[in-house]
């Protein structure tokens, strides 16, 4: 009997040790956080919702697909800012004390704007896809600002660009007239300098029209660029701005085909409720839209048919705002995959993903690998290049979907780097700031 008792007394301590261990291994499972200060209310819904979906969605598929990155999960959680800079400050002084947080991803200028000193000081990625501050580009001032792919300043020089090659020949834009319609906000007025200055180089005229926020009135502003008779408006707006752009140049009979959007006049959601006054119009983007990438039908097989995805819509799959959120997902990943790499496959410190981000390149084939072919061009960050190559390509809409118009088009880049460094420089001068050097690119913070 004693025997018996005491069999039975080990094997419930046996239990009980397994228990315990287990739930100590579970408690230690390595985790990447991803603290997303995204917003589906408010005039910007269309793009927070469809971006921070397509963000969510890859990393679902990350976890679903490869158990994480390298064994290491993905994990999230989101704070509604409804893209107002209170809120979004308000998010990160809530999250930031969480553990094993990778990076910020606000998609908001004045969110991003708010948050550079406070992720310098707290030493953790911030990503301003597509956007934020221009010399932030400058990694020897700003090591924790990325603005991947696409700064505002190589987006206008891409813009000109374009419009060149449309007209024959960059030389060709001499004596053209040209109107960039603008969202009142410090996103909207970031690229004011850059059109003056490339007026100034190529000898077209630039006249530059507000629209305040959100952009629901425009017929003052039209009036004047019919009397402006340009040819060709820049639409660089937001939201409900675009559509309302359209239908008001409809009415005040200037052509679509005449009118080029920003990165953010580029979607669906821009179009699709101007109707047939959108037909016609062509948009700057770093990534292409539709569902056919391998990627997409990876995240349609292994989400959406399970009912697992995140956007409510499944019409909304593949769109522009969409496929933003997963290449940035791509880019967040890869990233941790890069870092994991030299630091090894735990839980990585937002020092270390910094420097996963310093050395985010992914070539053509790269991308062609993990299913993205077309979708995206391909990326090249450095210490002291914080964006990459900064090549877009161009999309017409035929008023049903969006048709690519353009090779793969790069930035003057001799004209763009030295005016980002001035700037950043300034910037330093102003916080004394020390500049970095290659040296200082491996010393992580403990």
């Amino acid at each position: 009997m004693k025997s018996t008792a005491l069999r039975t007394f080990r094997k419930a301590a046996l239990a009980a040790t397994l228990t315990l261990s287990l739930g100590l291994a579970t408690a230690k499972a390595d985790e990447q956080f991803f603290p997303l200060q995204s917003y589906r209310v408010g005039p910007y819904a269309a793009g927070g919702s469809g971006f921070f979906g397509g963000f969510i969605d890859y990393l679902n598929l990350i976890n679903s697909r490869d158990g994480g990155v390298n064994g290491v999960k993905l994990t999230w959680q989101e704070g509604e800012t409804q893209y107002e800079v209170e809120r979004g400050v308000e998010v990160y002084e809530r999250l930031k004390s969480h553990p094993g947080i990778a990076a910020w991803n606000p998609l908001s200028v004045g969110i991003a704007y708010a948050l550079i000193d406070r992720v310098t000081q707290d030493k953790v990625p911030l990503l301003t896809i597509n956007h934020g501050r221009t010399d932030s580009t400058d990694g020897r001032v700003f090591p924790y600002i990325f603005p991947l792919l696409l700064n505002p300043y190589s987006e206008t020089s891409g813009i000109i660009n374009y419009i060149g090659s449309k007209e024959g020949g960059i030389e060709k834009i001499k004596g053209k007239k040209i109107v960039v319609l603008y969202h009142g906000s410090p996103y909207g007025k970031e690229t004011i300098p850059i059109y003056d200055l490339l007026a100034e180089k190529y000898g077209f005229t630039v006249q530059q029209i507000e629209v305040p926020h959100p952009g629901n009135e425009q017929q003052a502003q039209w009036l004047t660029i019919r009397r402006i008779k340009p040819d060709y408006v820049i639409l660089r707006g937001w939201g409900v701005m675009n559509p309302v752009a359209l239908k008001t140049a409809q009415r005040n009979g200037f052509p679509a085909t005449k009118i080029i959007g920003n990165v953010w006049s580029n979607s669906e959601e821009d179009v699709i409720p101007a109707g047939d006054a959108a037909k016609g119009y062509t948009a700057i983007t770093t990534q292409t839209s539709g569902s056919s990438y391998p990627v997409v039908q990876e995240i349609i097989k292994t989400l959406y048919d399970q009912g697992k995805g995140n956007l409510e819509d499944k019409k909304r799959i593949g769109s522009v705002y969409h496929n933003l959120g997963i290449v940035n997902g791509i880019l967040n990943v890869e990233a941790l995959r890069i870092a994991q790499a030299k630091f090894g496959v735990h839980t990585l410190s937002g020092d270390e993903v910094r420097w996963g981000f310093e050395h985010l390149q992914l070539s053509p084939e790269r991308v062609k690998e993990l299913g993205a072919e077309n979708l995206f061009h391909s990326i090249n960050v450095t210490w002291d290049n914080h964006e990459g190559d900064g090549r877009v390509t161009f999309q017409q809409w035929d008023g049903d979907k969006w048709k690519v118009v353009s090779d793969w088009i790069s930035p003057d880049w001799k004209l763009l780097r030295p005016i980002i460094e001035k700037s950043a420089e300034a910037y330093a001068k102003e916080k004394s700031i020390k500049l970095r050097t290659a040296e200082d690119v491996d010393v992580i913070a403990k």
